[in-house]
């Protein structure tokens, strides 16, 4: 089995799609012909999006969501903290935490996206020497 992809629902796929490609640098896969879903490549998985009203459709009951009380977070890895969190900002995206050095060794920071997912730009994970 294989991690394949991540949906995010949104009020307006193709804005959804916009953002992270200008935000994260992010390519487009597709984008549906009716709108209402488009995924982004991301290495060996994708980034999807789906709109709110599809879901409804489809008898779900997408809830908002909120970076201020967040359920997950999508995390985008980099050697350049500080540029991507930059990059993103400009793009659109609301701060929600600077760039900072953490004691485990890893740099992290986190945004909003404009749909109010929260989403965490960090270096690579320092693991602990095998010793």
């Amino acid at each position: 089995m294989i991690f394949r992809y991540t949906i995010l629902y949104v009020d307006d796929v193709a804005r959804a799609l916009a953002f992270y490609e200008r935000a994260f640098n992010l390519e487009r896969r597709f984008l549906h012909e009716s709108g209402d879903y488009g995924e982004l490549s991301t290495g060996q998985t994708r980034l999807a999006f789906s709109s709110k009203r599809l879901m409804r459709e489809l008898g779900k009951a997408p809830g908002s969501p909120s970076p201020q009380a967040p359920v997950f977070e999508i995390a985008f890895e980099t050697q350049d903290v500080n540029s991507a969190y930059d990059r993103a900002v400009a793009a659109g995206a609301a701060p929600v935490q600077a760039v900072r050095d953490e004691p485990w060794g890893q740099t992290t920071s986190y945004v909003s996206d404009p749909d109010g997912y929260l989403v965490e730009i960090c270096s690579p994970v320092q693991l602990p020497s095998a010793g």
